[in-house]
């Protein structure tokens, strides 16, 4: 789907992220000082997808205490009550790490893919607010608090994980959208696409030649199956538990040498590279240089796949600057939601 088509979200989430507080520097600055107009006490922050859950604990002077992970939380994915069971799990673990509770909490901040719609989006909310009486819920997309994460002026954001997407602010604030809809509407480039791919090509060897490919067995050992028929029967029933597991095997692959898994990465960085570029060009940058931030489980987990991405960003938009985000999106979402 075109970005420019992209219903725009709302912008206010990227205007300000701290409430009830004074600050002699950016909300994304290095050492921000807060005011705070009730008494804090700890803010949980979460960066939630389609296979797995990352929690952070921020404390009174916004410094992040715990960290701890979990399973998906996307509840497109893996439904509302698995989504909340993965928060819950996450936020339990990162209060056992920092030897405190949750009456010690104030509010939370959740960046969930899959919660874009507002039928979800709501249904999620509420499930959030029974799960944690008493503290003051704020539940955003992931690409929302992915955004956040680059902190202020023009920048677009790549997101590559089980699913993919891009998600942009212009000089205005502005936000464009590209990908993000779910393996049968988007995910181009997305682990989930990748393993998909992988998968029908070995399928394919394996029938011409009579025998497994080397490619074929990395994979079938990895996902611990006898052949490619439970592989199939698997699939049918949770395909989150069975495509992206396999990019981890083609990421390895690729860095060996491999050809076939070097095609495939290729043409995901390919698929990627466009949905940054989509973005760009709906924001209307131009010449003018901006940041490029790339993030998700996808990235630097293969040094043939991060080269092969990194250059065709490069070539797409030589006016972009490839960085780091400034801080990971689940503490974003906390900021967001307490500070």
């Amino acid at each position: 789907m075109s970005a420019c088509n992209t219903p725009i979200l709302g912008a206010a989430f990227f205007a300000e992220v701290c409430t009830n507080r004074t600050f002699s520097s950016s909300p994304f600055g290095a050492s921000p000082r807060f005011a705070y107009a009730f008494p804090m006490q700890y803010v949980l922050g979460f960066d939630g997808g389609g296979t797995k859950t990352e929690c952070v604990l921020l404390d009174a002077a916004c410094k992040v205490v715990a960290r701890s992970y979990s399973g998906p939380s996307n509840p497109v994915r893996v439904g509302v009550e698995a989504a909340i069971h993965a928060v819950e799990q996450a936020a339990n673990l990162s209060l056992q790490a920092a030897h405190t509770d949750r009456r010690e909490v104030v509010a939370l901040g959740a960046g969930l893919g899959g919660v874009a719609a507002p039928e979800m989006r709501e249904q999620m909310r509420a499930a959030l607010q029974g799960a944690f009486p008493g503290i003051a819920v704020h539940l955003f997309t992931d690409l929302e608090a992915a955004l956040a994460a680059a902190g202020e002026g023009p920048a677009v954001v790549l997101v590559a994980g089980t699913g993919s997407a891009a998600i942009g602010r212009d000089k205005d604030g502005k936000i464009f959208r590209a990908g993000g809809y779910g393996p049968l509407r988007s995910d181009e480039g997305s682990a989930y696409h990748i393993g998909r791919r992988a998968i029908a090509q070995a399928i394919r060897e394996q029938h011409q030649t009579g025998r497994e490919s080397a490619l074929g067995n990395q994979i079938l050992k990895q996902l611990g199956c006898a052949d490619w028929r439970e592989v199939q029967e698997r699939a049918k029933i949770s395909p989150d538990s069975v495509f992206p597991a396999v990019f981890p095997v083609l990421a390895a692959a690729a860095d060996a040498g491999n050809e076939a898994a070097r095609e495939i990465l290729q043409e995901a960085a390919r698929e990627l590279c466009s949905l940054a570029a989509s973005v760009a060009s709906c924001m209307g940058l131009g010449n003018q240089s901006f940041l490029l931030a790339k993030t998700g489980g996808m990235m630097s987990r293969s040094v043939f796949f991060d080269a092969q991405l990194d250059e065709v960003l490069h070539q797409a938009l030589p006016q972009a600057r490839l960085e780091a985000l400034r801080m990971s999106p689940a503490e974003a979402a906390a900021r967001a939601a307490g500070y």
